[in-house]
């Protein structure tokens, strides 16, 4: 296609995509990923394109920044950028273009950083390639970059390398390379995908910001609705390639027409949060109380009784506090019922890090104590750094504690050995945060699922074959998956194969570090439900570790809220939400995406 010199003529968009295709060429044929797609953006707009995994929102913007793979390409179509018909540059130009005028913040934190290269190096590569810095003040202005990020102590961050920062934290460095050149258009795929909901709060607050201060456009690629709905101008409504709807963001959400728009609105947790459908409840709510979970301080912060002396005896403070317009009850709602049988007691777990360099010790977990009734859930939330998933990873036994005990149905996990030990790892199964760290990339997605049943000798090869079809069932893949590898899949996709995996053995406990927030809306509504009627029909047991707090609400019986590796509050979910009684507990529900939305699902 001729590329266009002309400039940008006034009141046109910064970019026009007009019938535009993709497709990709596979051992199968062609797929045809997008076709006709029609958009406009203009200087200054947040254009939010939503839609499942696999609907095409990804590669359209990747067609934009002429970052496909090597076996996709643009077969029709147009996409004028300031005029400038960039589907038919070359790729000299499009290296000019991209970071300077089109900056992008890529969805996958863990993969898109070098992981031997110093983060502040890598923000600095990008300043000295666009001419934007000199060799004399490049450190300055990565400081600056970081900082403008959000992350504190940007200077001493600069020199840490990604194995060091948390999975927010890399987030947050993505973010600082595309903003890196101030460019003209921002093309953000999933940005605060791994982000707790405070820090993703300040990250679109930045680029809301940039949007009005600098005129810089944002094209936000997304799955979370609420988020659309708050920070978008217009919402592109993607399905199997094709553009089903679009329109202001208010009303596109507000009053769907397509059937699949419908259906994202009513899957998605993020617009529901305070509105939950009744469906979602369990059938049953536990007649006992609250498990015992005691908090590390009371919400005024001073330490209660309980943690004072390292007991576990007490109902959690956010249960029996009185108001202080309340006369203080005699005795704790439910205190004289027996507790709830528990199949995890964790009491005064603390760890401690020796910090390279310091004197001083990093503690990362401060004497929690919390149960886990069986057959409930049981969510830990807070930010980045609050000290969950290393709790998480306490009960695993992939991290050893510092102090304190964690008992599974009775037996200290500390002291198991040898067949003990293996029966534990069998009973307690995983599903970690990153889908394409945590699976193989030299196994088939067959291989890694049968995996944990050829370890621990579970059937013959039939029998194992078939266990793993009725799996991907369960977890919404087709059978064509099964000679597939991870680099073929989707981040949702690769996160199912992961759950599927960790239902293999039919575990008691599933411990969940944010299993669904690689995930669209609708595949998180399945596997939300999967989870939930696993646990009536077999009693399963979750720890479930989340940053988002609608889906807390929608899967959890209990949620203990930790801040700075200690325990800020604890109650039902139903308490939590509703009469949230800590600062901090509060500024975290106030931060979800959607949540003051009146948007009927």
């Amino acid at each position: 296609m001729a590329r266009t010199t002309e400039r940008l003529a006034a009141g046109s968009p910064l970019l026009q995509v007009r019938d535009v295709a993709v497709e990709f060429q596979t051992i199968d044929g062609p797929v045809h990923a997008v076709e006709g797609v029609d958009l406009d953006l203009a200087a200054g707009e947040t254009l939010a394109i939503v839609g499942e995994s696999g609907s095409g929102k990804s590669t359209t913007a990747m067609a934009v920044i002429g970052l496909l793979p090597g076996n996709g390409k643009v077969t029709q179509g147009s996409i004028l950028f300031e005029g400038e018909d960039l589907a038919g540059a070359p790729e000299s130009r499009m290296r000019s273009i991209r970071g300077r005028s089109i900056g992008l913040v890529p969805q996958d934190p863990m993969s898109n950083l070098n992981p031997v290269t110093k983060i502040g190096t890598q923000i600095a590569e990008t300043l000295l390639a666009h001419d934007l810095a000199t060799r004399k003040d490049v450190d300055r202005k990565v400081v600056e970059t970081l900082a403008a990020a959000g992350l504190p102590n940007a200077a001493d961050r600069a020199k840490q390398y990604p194995h060091e920062f948390s999975g927010g934290m890399r987030q947050r460095a993505l973010i600082a390379i595309g903003l890196a050149c101030d460019p003209k258009l921002l093309i953000a795929d999933e940005p605060t995908s791994a982000l707790d909901v405070t820090v993703q709060k300040t990250i679109l607050d930045q680029l809301e910001r940039m949007t009005s201060e600098r005129g810089t456009s944002v094209m936000l690629i997304t799955h979370d609705l609420g988020l659309a709905a708050e920070r978008a101008s217009r919402v592109i409504v993607m399905n199997r390639g094709r553009i089903v709807e679009q329109g202001p963001a208010r009303q596109i959400l507000e009053d769907p027409q397509h059937p699949y728009t419908q259906a994202l609105v009513k899957a998605a947790p993020s617009v529901a949060a305070v509105r939950l459908r009744p469906e979602v409840f369990r059938t049953t709510a536990p007649a006992a109380p609250a498990p015992d979970i005691a908090p590390a301080a009371t919400p005024d912060g001073e330490p209660t009784e309980a943690a004072a002396e390292g007991r576990t005896d007490a109902a959690p403070a956010a249960v029996t506090a009185p108001r202080a317009d309340e006369p203080a009850a005699p005795d704790a709602p439910g205190a004289e019922a027996s507790a709830p049988d528990s199949i995890v007691e964790v009491e005064g777990l603390t760890k401690i890090y020796k910090v390279r360099g310091s004197k001083d010790d990093f503690a990362a977990v401060q004497d929690v104590s919390f149960s886990i009734p069986r057959g409930e859930t049981v969510a830990i939330v807070g930010e980045s750094g609050s000290g969950k998933t290393t709790t998480a990873r306490m009960m695993l036994r992939v991290v050893e504690p510092t102090s304190g005990t964690i008992r599974f149905d009775g037996q200290d996990v500390a002291a198991l050995k040898g067949r003990d030990l293996k029966l534990f790892r069998q009973r307690v199964q995983p599903i970690f945060q990153d889908p394409y760290s945590s699976l193989n990339p030299m196994f088939s997605i067959e291989r890694i699922i049968s995996e944990p049943l050829e370890f621990y000798k579970r059937g013959n090869a039939k029998e194992r074959a078939a266990r793993v079809r009725t799996l991907l069932d369960d977890v919404a893949l087709p059978q064509t998956m099964l000679r597939r590898y991870p680099s073929e899949l989707s981040g949702g996709q690769r996160q199912r194969v992961a759950i599927a995996r960790a239902l293999a053995l039919s575990p008691d406990l599933i411990v969940c570090d944010e299993p669904v927030s690689a995930l669209d809306v609708l595949v998180q509504d399945q596997v939300l439900t999967l989870l939930r009627d696993l646990q009536r029909e077999y009693g399963l047991s979750y720890l479930f570790i989340s940053h988002d707090l609608a889906v807390v609400r929608l899967i959890s019986d209990y949620v203990c809220v930790m801040k700075d590796g200690r325990l800020v509050e604890a109650a039902s979910s139903e308490e939590i939400f509703t009469n949230p009684r800590d600062p901090y507990t509060r500024r975290l529900l106030a931060s979800i995406p959607g949540n003051e939305l009146d948007i009927a699902v």
